[in-house]
């Protein structure tokens, strides 16, 4: 294993950095973290990145916080990438509540959003507010109509949309 050649202190600790190729997501619960591997004397360490959430997402804003807050360690985020869309995402087969608690959060938001009075939109007093949940509903009718046409070519489905 190539050693970094970094030592960091971590509260008590003295931890050295070791092979960037150690990173790697990780499930506790039902979060994903993304952890690094570090090895003092006999012992390893896990050091703590980012809480990726119920779905590991690896996106700019995660690889610049973890940046910022770990400059020492080198990931390769290509990899991690391609692992939780490929390997780790698999959040539909064999575990039918997470189908469950999206269905549940699609319900809340169409009830949310049908009792908003447009009102509340002119009498935002930070217009940028306003202006950024419009292109958010914008980006979400481009997200549905992009699923349902996906679903809409998918065989042996119950419900055609």
């Amino acid at each position: 294993m190539k050693k970094l050649g970094l030592r960091r202190n971590f509260g008590r600790r003295t931890l050295e950095a070791q092979n960037c190729e150690m990173a790697f997501i990780r499930k506790r619960g039902q979060s994903y973290y993304l952890v690094h591997n570090i090895r003092q004397g006999d012992r390893v360490e896990q050091l703590h990145l980012a809480c990726l959430g119920r779905r590991p997402r690896i996106n700019e804003e995660v690889i610049k916080g973890v940046t910022a807050k770990h400059p020492f360690v080198r990931v390769d985020w290509k990899r991690l990438r391609e692992k939780s869309s490929a390997d780790v995402v698999q959040p539909f087969e064999n575990n039918s509540q997470y189908l469950r608690d999206l269905v549940a959060a699609v319900r809340n938001l169409h009830l949310d959003l049908a009792d908003l009075p447009l009102a509340v939109l002119d009498l935002a007093k930070d217009r940028e507010v306003s202006s950024q949940f419009i292109s958010g509903l914008k980006l979400l009718r481009g997200t549905l109509d992009v699923k349902l046409s996906q679903l809409r070519r998918v065989k042996g489905l119950p419900f055609r949309a």
